[in-house]
């Protein structure tokens, strides 16, 4: 844990002389930012008025994370807005203004590139990046094969993130566990007096994710197949670790489009794998899934990517909709 916190400041360091030229302006747009929803005037610098620590959070996993670790001793914004896809983010010039001004900044690098650009703006001095408390995969690239027998089927399907990795990291929950960890260090880093406190909640919930992965690998033990078909590939992380083979329609991208040779291929695999259900997602489009669905005559559900919570996700938290997800993928795989 002092190796991640010591890699986490060393990136603050290199941050700060770079942007310190646009610190003047982010001064005025952090003018404007006072008086916000986390009583951002008259306290101390990365504080608000209630004297807690101000944690910027990028989307719906950090900002769980804070909120479970940090407790009474934080107050959270979240750049992305319930029910907003968070690949396609914008961040507007006051939310850049908010990492300038916070206590510590928590995102995962990789997922939104205009939260990306806006934290090496803002000249934010502590940041814990998620991706560097854990390791990242190459993207499985299944959802690529056979795409060549459609002419300009390379456009149709560009998806590939930076470095071709797949940041949807938080859905094994060990790796998770891992990236809790890190953010715990860096609160109790920002906010040493209540350092204990942090590790205190940082080790409650990692035995809680802990615990959850042990539901996984026992509720799945007894699948009757272990291929499942989703909208977009999110759900890599999540097969690796409990031996299960997800194939996407769209890439890690749920925006992008899938050629007709992919369409083709998921029939084909479908049929040969038994596969019972095409999953979709409740922030992005159902159409392409329910298509595939019909044209092969089977069920759809959903598998939720957990990148936000709103009232049609199948539970109030990550904990809850990991385990509404663990009984999807239990019925689609005859483990039920």
């Amino acid at each position: 844990m002092a190796v991640m916190t010591a890699r986490r400041r060393s990136r603050s360091r290199i941050r700060t002389p770079a942007l310190a030229a646009g610190a003047t302006a982010l001064g005025l747009l952090a003018l404007s930012a006072c008086g916000s929803d986390d009583g951002g005037g008259g306290g101390d610098e990365g504080r608000g008025g209630d004297g807690r620590l101000s944690v910027v959070a990028s989307f719906y996993p950090m900002e769980f994370l804070v909120e479970r670790i940090g407790g009474d001793h934080v107050s959270v914004e979240t750049l992305t807005e319930p029910g907003a896809e968070p690949h396609d983010l914008e961040i507007t010039p006051r939310q850049t203004a908010s990492l300038h001004e916070a206590g510590l900044v928590v995102y995962l690098a990789g997922l939104q590139p205009a939260v990306d650009d806006a934290i090496e703006q803002s000249g934010a001095e502590h940041v814990a990046e998620a991706t560097s408390f854990t390791t990242l995969h190459e993207e499985e690239g299944a959802e690529d094969e056979g795409h060549a027998e459609d002419e300009g089927a390379e456009e149709e399907h560009d998806h590939e993130h930076e470095g071709g990795l797949d940041p949807h990291v938080w859905l094994d929950p060990l790796k998770y566990g891992e990236i809790a960890e890190g953010v715990g260090a860096a609160l109790a880093d920002a906010d040493p007096d209540n350092a204990a406190d942090y590790e205190r909640a940082t080790a409650e919930l990692t035995d809680e994710l802990t615990a959850l992965d042990q539901e996984f690998s026992e509720g799945l033990a007894t699948a009757e197949t272990d291929t499942f078909i989703t909208a977009h590939a999110a759900f890599g992380y999540l097969a690796e670790r409990y031996g299960l083979h997800q194939e996407s329609i769209a890439g890690l991208d749920p925006e992008s489009e899938p050629s007709a040779a992919r369409m083709r291929e998921l029939q084909e695999i479908a049929e040969a794998d038994g596969v019972t259900t095409v999953f979709f997602e409740t922030l992005v489009s159902d159409e392409t899934a329910r298509t595939l669905a019909g044209d092969l005559g089977i069920d759809t559900a959903v598998l939720d990517p957990l990148e936000g919570i709103t009232e049609d996700s199948p539970g109030a938290d990550y904990l809850a909709v990991m385990r509404a997800n663990l009984e999807a993928l239990r019925l689609a795989l005859g483990a039920a």
